[in-house]
């Protein structure tokens, strides 16, 4: 069972007027009621894309979990005809826990409106190939009434130095959020939770100088001199931070929010990878100048690993490390640790647990 407090906040006593953020998301005032201030809905029809995907398999999962625990009412999802035929168990599985199934296309407008009737909350999933394909989605939902929209921004902060502009894993993510400044009604929530260590910790055997944790060999190749710092968030914590969002809607409304399981260094990760094994690995350190030029060589050959080298080169210079983060405002989350992940890591790679299993499969309603 996941577990969710909703943040209030607090405000200082010698103001004059002090104001507290129910979990109904209305303003009381602490004094009399001389003002008009505005009334927030809470999620309660929530619609979400890429529901079968990457991430959206835990961001899918704890939002049923939540809902059976009453904190949501209708859940649906919007997803293609391939999907349906190649993931059918994962859809038996949604649907037998209640949730309704829409079948359509990103870009048929009429269907998807159709699909989102009574829908006040969208909460996009979708991968890299489908960002660009929320700009239009976008407009329909402001179009007709949809409340809230969160965009699948999790990942690496787009706007964490000054040229991350230019970076080209960026560039769909900033058209979107242009797009968004420009509605009318729709509001937006960011959820930015750098670089996820479930993936992060794997062993990337077709490309070990991009870094990498291979348990099967006991090599590591570490980024960096490796003393870099690294925020991560858990795929599962994931799920739980965009439920955390949600239920905290007003905290969470037009905000982008900065959130985060744990900080390592890769040298830290090495480490406790070597303590649950109880043996030393070789170890293998790439220089920053050695990874740009592998990252320069990928796209002049249009290699898929050139937005992965890309993001590996910015966390590798700090691009995740943030003074504040925003966990605290969502309420309690239990986050996962780095010990965890690493334990998760090991029994993936000598397949104790399966690797890529959907999490869809193994739904539970307490």
């Amino acid at each position: 069972m996941l577990a969710y407090e909703t943040y209030q906040p607090s405000f200082d006593a010698s103001m004059s007027y002090g104001y507290k953020c129910h979990s109904y998301g209305h303003f009381t005032h602490s004094r009399h009621n001389s003002y008009s201030f505005p009334t927030y809905r809470a999620p309660h029809n929530i619609m979400i894309l890429g529901a079968t995907g990457t991430i959206g398999t835990y961001i899918t999962r704890a939002i049923v979990d939540a809902s059976s625990q009453g904190h949501f009412g209708r859940i649906s999802i919007y997803t293609s005809e391939k999907t349906i035929v190649e993931k059918v168990q994962d859809i038996c599985a949604l649907e037998s826990y209640g949730v309704e199934i829409f079948v359509g296309s990103l870009d048929d407008e009429r269907r998807f409106k159709d699909a989102c009737k009574d829908v006040d909350t969208i909460v996009s999933c979708l991968g890299r190939q489908g960002i660009e394909k929320q700009i239009p989605i976008i407009s329909w939902a402001d179009e007709i009434g949809v409340t809230r929209f969160f965009a699948s921004e999790y990942g690496t902060d787009i706007e964490y130095f000054p040229e991350s502009e230019h970076e080209p894993p960026h560039q769909m993510k900033l058209k979107v959020r242009a797009h968004i400044k420009t509605m009318k009604r729709l509001e937006h929530t960011y959820i930015v939770t750098g670089p996820y260590s479930d993936l992060f910790f794997g062993a990337m055997k077709e490309a070990p100088k991009a870094g990498g944790f291979d348990v099967e060999t006991g090599r590591a190749h570490l980024l960096g001199d490796g003393e870099m710092p690294v925020s991560f968030t858990a795929m599962n914590d994931v799920g739980k931070f965009v439920v955390a969002a949600l239920i905290n809607f007003v905290t969470s409304r037009n905000q982008t929010l900065i959130v985060h399981s744990f900080t390592a260094t890769p040298n830290e990760i090495l480490a406790e990878h070597e303590a649950q094994m109880k043996r030393k690995w070789e170890t293998n350190y790439v220089d920053t100048k050695t990874l740009q030029a592998m990252e320069k060589e990928a796209y002049q050959t249009y290699s898929p690993l050139a937005t992965v080298l890309t993001l590996r080169r910015i966390w590798t210079l700090g691009g995740t490390l943030h003074k504040f983060y925003d966990d605290s405002l969502l309420g309690f989350v239990e986050t996962e640790t780095l010990e965890d992940q690493v334990r998760l890591n090991i029994a993936k790679q000598t397949g104790r647990v399966p690797g890529g299993m959907s999490l869809l499969r193994t739904l539970s309603a307490v």
